[in-house]
């Protein structure tokens, strides 16, 4: 048995037009291609389907994902492997949860008291949110992942420390002005947003169209939104609206 185009794309979430570039880049070809030109797929290329939708959503870009279909020989076995993938990207999920659910809880107790927060174990701050992590995500800016790790590598673990800490900082105070009530172009969430594209452009320069493209992969890229969910259901949207509005009124 197999399903038309239209039929794969209604069942896997995955656009019609996704499937197609799949095809094209030899990632997905269908398994015939009927007389009227449509493509149909069997049950070997859902499964192909279904391995590619899992390495996409921990993260990995279409070029590593067709090595890893290239090499891979037996299907169970790499099943297993994505599933082990799977739970330790569960893991860390869980880990960054808990983190930013403590240090909201901190933060909001600091408040209330109105004294400083106190941070009896500051590594706590970053579990679930580690340098290689973030790199890993930005597979899809390449070039942008190799200023990042040429950095990384320079830095001190006091120096990551304080990047990670303030990366989380950002994120709850974006969380706090959407909760506020804020638009996304709101002149408080913009400054927020204008720190960030300073310190993004800080390491290289980063055109309007590649800093609209890193807004909507807060949405689009899972390991990003999965971040920012754990602090605030629709912050990732919020995120990527605020960045469309800075780049349109700021950017040109």
């Amino acid at each position: 048995m197999d399903w038309p185009i239209a039929e794969v794309a209604r069942m896997s979430g995955v656009t019609a037009r996704t499937l197609r570039h799949y095809d094209e880049i030899g990632l997905l070809p269908p398994a015939r291609i009927g007389a009227n030109g449509h493509r149909y797929y069997a049950e070997r290329q859902l499964l192909v389907l279904q391995q590619i939708l899992v390495l996409r959503a921990l993260g990995l870009g279409l070029p590593e994902i067709g090595r890893i279909l290239a090499d891979q020989v037996d299907e169970v076995e790499a099943l297993r492997g994505h599933h082990r993938r799977l739970l330790a990207e569960r893991d860390r999920l869980d880990a960054l949860a808990d983190t930013v659910s403590r240090t909201i809880a901190e933060l909001e107790q600091s408040r209330k008291d109105g004294t400083p927060m106190t941070i009896n174990r500051p590594e706590n701050l970053f579990e679930g949110v580690a340098p290689s992590q973030y790199q890993e995500s930005l597979r899809d800016f390449p070039e942008h992942a190799e200023e990042v790790a040429r950095r990384v590598a320079g830095m001190t673990p006091r120096d990551v420390e304080a990047g990670q800490r303030e990366r989380t900082a950002q994120m709850i105070r974006l969380a706090e002005l959407m909760a506020a009530g804020h638009p996304a172009d709101a002149e408080p969430v913009q400054a927020e947003v204008d720190a960030q594209y300073k310190a993004l452009t800080a390491l290289r320069a980063v055109s309007t169209d590649e800093y609209r493209a890193l807004g909507r992969s807060c949405v689009d890229n899972e390991a990003w939104r999965a971040a920012y969910e754990a602090i605030a259901p629709g912050l990732a949207a919020y995120q990527r609206d605020a960045i469309d509005a800075y780049a349109d009124t700021r950017l040109g």
